[in-house]
């Protein structure tokens, strides 16, 4: 089926998708926040400042960006949430909140950080943990003009966002059911000669078809390039008997889809297939590793392992795999826990991870497979089944 068709065809073929999950609840969104309470209380600290950004989308449901203005929520461990937002953005604040919260607005040339003070000094509170996410140059600021106690909140936030329910794991289904439609199409469509330009536009144009709002993120390449990583500048053009290697994802109500599919445009070198099998034998063995309790670094020696049975790495080196296994994902594309050495994390119900040991050969050519997994009272549980061949999508 690749090279089949062709772009218009295939884009002609898809339709907006019509099995929507549903968005998260404010009940759900409540609990939320009464577990961060919990969390934060038991690191020491009076209340949770979030910063603008997927943990505000997390807990409220705005969908800013951070920017050089401080927009957040505090989370007092006792009281009602206090957004504080520019004066000018209380009206798009309002569109877009969906919790009950009270409101504190600051002019341009007022200083937010006096209205968290006050906020602070209201509940009696002293120690403010602090959302990892916001800048440096911002939290600084914050401490020197309130003289708070600040506290890194690491604990609080990975501490709800890692492990998924029920609602996020549906929307994050659809994010992935919705890009292997892409991938299909994509390996559908290829032509020699095709760059990987215009790969990039079809795999847009796709995901929006289906109703996405573009790629989160698209990398393409072809032949040579698929040896590193995260690809090679330029424009790359398709060859009889390239390797194509394509990542890609898209956004549904914030959650994130983030799917590599590596195949043969032609007949494959024996070296191509030898390679692609025991990639797909090394992610196979991270699923099988999966168990409620494990370390998450032990996903990833699992993986690892296969490659040393046929004589890859060992560790980083290359031919092989030269970094993790797999990261958390969820709101944010890569997010806590990872599956690789040093990361104790005990696996539990509802996180969330790629799966993707890919092996480079130096300067030649790399395969990756990546497909998505959460995890289950059972063990893994795969959103989209791995690739069969390495012909096949």
């Amino acid at each position: 089926m690749i090279g089949s068709s062709t772009p218009a065809a295939e884009l002609a073929k898809l339709s907006a998708y019509p099995h929507l999950a549903p968005a998260i609840t404010v009940a759900e969104r409540q609990a939320r926040i009464e577990k961060a309470r919990k969390l934060t209380r038991d690191m020491g600290a009076d209340a949770l400042l979030i910063g603008a950004g997927a943990s505000l989308r997390y807990f409220a449901g705005v969908p800013w960006g951070a920017s050089e203005r401080l927009v957040g929520m505090i989370i007092p461990v006792a009281g009602e949430p206090l957004l504080i937002c520019p004066f000018f953005e209380r009206g798009s604040l309002e569109a877009d909140l969906q919790i009950t919260a009270d409101m504190r607005l600051w002019q341009e040339h007022e200083s937010p950080h006096a209205l968290i003070a006050q906020a602070m000094k209201d509940w009696g509170a002293a120690v403010l943990a602090v959302d990892p996410a916001m800048s440096f140059e911002m939290v600084s600021r914050l401490g020197r003009e309130t003289g708070l106690d600040i506290k890194e909140a690491s604990s609080v936030i990975n501490g709800c966002r890692m492990y998924k329910s029920p609602a996020e794991i549906a929307l994050m289904q659809q994010a992935k059911d919705m890009t292997i439609l892409v991938h299909k199409a994509t390996a559908r469509m290829l032509y020699e000669g095709i760059t990987t330009g215009e790969v990039n536009n079809f795999i847009e144009a796709a995901h929006r078809k289906l109703g996405a709002s573009g790629n989160s993120f698209v990398i393409t390449q072809f032949g040579h390039g698929t040896a590193y990583p995260h690809g090679l500048p330029g424009e790359q053009r398709l060859k009889d008997g390239d390797l194509v290697l394509v990542d890609t994802g898209c956004y549904v109500q914030g959650y994130t889809s983030d799917i590599t599919r590596t195949y043969i445009f032609g007949q494959p070198k024996p070296e191509y297939q030898r390679i692609w099998d025991i990639e797909k034998e090394a992610q196979a063995a991270a699923f099988a590793r999966v168990e409620i309790g494990l370390p998450c670094e032990a996903v990833d020696y699992a993986a690892r392992a296969v490659l040393e049975k046929h004589g890859l790495g060992p560790d980083y080196n290359l031919p092989g795999t030269p970094h993790r296994t797999g990261h958390g994902i969820g709101l944010s594309i890569h997010e806590p826990a990872y599956l690789v050495r040093g990361d104790k994390t005990p696996l539990d119900i509802g996180m969330c991870f790629s799966n993707e040991p890919m092996i480079v050969v130096p300067e030649t050519f790399g395969v990756r497979l990546e497909d998505h997994m959460y995890v289950t009272e059972n063990g893994a549980k795969w959103f989209t089944e791995p690739q069969e061949a390495i012909d096949r999508v």
